[in-house]
């Protein structure tokens, strides 16, 4: 009993540490901007061990230096509420639970076809496109710190580096950081890169339709990279590039 208390005991001061490394490491970043996130690494890696080459590519530049048009499609596109909400948007994550939930049911009725006997006969069906309600806030929180994997444990953390977050820096600074680190395509890591990379210009210079494609990106960057033609791509950056006009910066 002795032994298992003391195990719990460990296990409860690790758990602890971990949350002030956390906390130290975010501080830091008031001043000094991150050289890289658990993501990037992890991608680094994967790239480097399939392919055998390196591919990295991300130019730090200031909040001043992003174009307010992209800023404003980025918010419009993956956290209307940015600028109200604590971290975590209670209402987009219904939203996002309830229609997963009703994906889920049609792929169930989808998946099982009547034969002429009339007996049931289970058919391979499409998997339900998943809908996220992360905030950018989160998104970076998972980006900065942790891995890929699903669990409620890595949640559980994710929630709590949210709110450190949104704690200790400013809703600008958060953008900033974002922006600079989020993927934007195959070894392509942030605002500047990906203006450079897709446009040949400075994130600076992103007019509002140019800005409002690379925010569509986001979610599946690599899928949309290779599909510069998408319809939906040019559809979606339609609505948002006309949503952006609404949108209040920090």
């Amino acid at each position: 009993m002795k032994a298992l208390m003391r195990l719990v005991g460990l296990i409860v001061i690790a758990g602890l540490a971990l949350q002030l490394y956390f906390v130290a490491r975010i501080a830091v970043m008031i001043a000094v901007n991150p050289e890289s996130t658990a993501f990037q690494r992890s991608e680094t890696y994967r790239v480097a061990t399939t392919t055998g080459s390196l591919k990295w590519r991300q130019q730090w530049v200031p909040y001043d230096k992003i174009s307010d048009n992209l800023k404003r499609a980025v918010i419009a596109s993956e956290d209307a509420s940015f600028i109200e909400h604590d971290g975590v948007d209670i209402e987009a994550l219904e939203k996002a639970w309830d229609k997963n939930a009703k994906a889920e049911q049609r792929v169930q009725k989808q998946g099982s076809r009547a034969t002429p006997s009339g007996k049931a006969q289970l058919a391979p069906a499409k998997a339900p496109k998943i809908v996220g309600g992360s905030t950018i806030t989160q998104q970076l929180a998972k980006n900065l710190f942790l891995s890929g994997e699903r669990t409620l444990l890595r949640k559980g953390q994710e929630l709590v580096l949210t709110l450190m977050l949104e704690m200790m820096l400013s809703k600008e600074r958060i953008l900033e950081i974002y922006l600079n680190s989020v993927e934007w395509g195959e070894g392509v890591f942030g605002a500047e890169a990906a203006a450079q990379h897709y446009y040949r210009k400075p994130a600076a210079g992103l007019s509002a339709y140019e800005a409002a494609r690379l925010a569509v990106m986001l979610p599946r960057p690599k899928y949309f990279e290779t599909r510069s033609g998408s319809g939906y791509l040019a559809s979606r950056a339609g609505t948002i590039a006309a949503r952006m006009g609404g949108v209040e910066l920090p």
